[in-house]
């Protein structure tokens, strides 16, 4: 499925980012990431406030080098050709950088891949449901004899909402919920096999997303990213609850007691040692780990949480951090930066497309926010020293977190720098001869 992460570093063929290079044996899907352009029908998405900038500086560029060119030719002021001519190729190439990011992102971005090879680029989305379906039950039925772990990550409930027409209009809540009944009934489907294979009482299951509903994604008065409840907020805006808090499902019959709710704060970040304990390992020992296993809280023999603090960021930023306090069972969560909502009340940043992580577009906190989730989850009344006896306390105990937790950070480039999210057009993959990228050998193979 999508795995968003990217694929090369400092060639095209490096593959630095693939999956086969992070432990996994075996990759069907799109390296990059679901958008609009992919389909080609509905509004650009990606990178819009970048497109902007490239454009703004291209356009100023252009202006610049005119005026120069105007003034050189009239003796007005004094200026080599030299520096005309390399300001005129920065406008070029920003052109070009607006363009490609604009113009060919379906034809080179919206791929698919089996391990190193493209398969189709672009990838034909109306096949796409069917074929990532037959990749995710041929590899159960291959491995069906010996232990394996399958992550299939949905291109479903993501915008644009491909959906099949088999399930356009079978669902009351418009396209989002036409594409959730198609998700279900993939999963249906590989549960299925699971219990066909007699795999289902030595299988662990877990379904989860890895954010809440997309509030900003609209078409006129249709929502197409979800509803969060009473939840605040949603994907993509650091610390509130909408945007992170999503529900965890399992199976594991005869294992597992079928049933049981379980209200306590886990993370996407366990799945890892979970699932190293599954598979007799453990895991290192020479760093801080911020998962914990969820095996003794899903089998009962432990009753809460092993994440006393869970820290919350937007990009490279710490956003909100939540406290379980153990002895009495609350649930704080401060915020030290919040996204600035337009229009204001709102409770999502429309105007902009996607809420920012930094600069004008946050608003900082000092103090932070501090909400009880125990009995506001909804984050509707932040609380004060003087409507709450336990603020300073919560506050003292939170900071103290955030410095020890800071200590076990290690600094890493930023892959979401601008210089990272430029187009590089010498790590484009491309299954033909550059820049004529179009190849469907998927359909070919079947």
């Amino acid at each position: 499925g999508k795995w968003h992460m990217g694929v090369n570093c400092k060639t095209r063929h490096d593959h630095c980012h693939h999956p086969l290079n992070h432990g996994f044996d075996y990759f069907y899907g799109m390296p990059f990431t679901l958008v609009n352009e992919c389909q080609g029908t509905d509004d650009p998405e990606l990178a819009k406030s970048l497109q902007d900038s490239y454009w703004f500086y291209t356009q100023m560029i252009i202006l610049a080098v005119f005026t120069l060119v105007i003034g050189k030719l009239a003796n007005l002021f004094p200026v080599k050709w030299k520096i005309i001519i390399c300001l005129a190729i920065c406008g070029l190439l920003h052109f070009i950088s607006w363009f490609s990011s604009y113009g060919f992102t379906k034809y080179w971005n919206c791929i698919l891949m089996r391990n190193h090879d493209i398969t189709e680029q672009p990838m034909n989305l109306q096949k796409t449901t069917s074929n990532m379906l037959k990749e995710a039950i041929t590899f159960i039925e291959r491995n069906k004899h010996r232990p394996f772990l399958l992550f299939v990550s949905l291109l479903h409930v993501h915008t644009p909402l491909i959906t099949t027409e088999k399930f356009q209009g079978r669902s009351r809540h418009g396209l989002y919920g036409d594409n959730v009944e198609e998700m279900d009934w993939m999963v249906g489907k590989l549960l299925d096999v699971i219990d066909k294979e007699d795999l289902k009482n030595t299988t662990f299951i877990y379904f989860a997303s890895d954010h809440g509903g997309f509030l900003e994604a609209q078409r006129g008065n249709s929502q197409l990213g979800g509803w969060n409840g009473i939840y605040k907020g949603g994907k993509g805006m650091g610390g509130w609850e909408g945007g992170i808090r999503v529900p965890g499902i399992f199976r594991w019959p005869g294992v597992l007691p079928a049933g049981t709710v379980i209200d306590e704060p886990t993370s996407l970040m366990d799945i890892y040692p979970t699932v190293v304990q599954l598979a007799g390992g453990t895991v290192p020992q020479d760093r801080v780990m911020d998962g914990h296993t969820l095996l003794p809280l899903l089998q009962g023999t432990e009753q809460h949480s092993r994440h006393e603090f869970l820290f919350h960021y937007c990009g490279v930023f710490l956003h909100a951090v939540r406290w379980h306090h153990k002895d009495s069972g609350t649930v704080w969560k401060a915020h030290y930066a919040t996204p600035v909502f337009q229009p204001e009340a709102s409770g999502a940043c429309f105007r902009r497309g996607i809420c920012p992580c930094f600069g004008d577009g946050v608003t900082h906190h000092d103090p932070p926010l501090l909400f009880n989730l125990s009995q506001d989850p909804s984050e509707a009344n932040p609380l004060s020293a003087d409507t709450e006896p336990l603020f300073d306390t919560v506050m003292r105990r939170i900071r103290g977190a955030v410095e020890e937790h800071r200590k076990t950070l290690t600094p890493v480039p930023q892959q979401l720098s601008p210089y990272n999210n430029i187009w590089k057009p010498w790590l484009q993959p491309c299954c033909g001869t550059f820049p004529f990228c179009w190849c469907h050998e998927e359909n070919n193979e079947a």
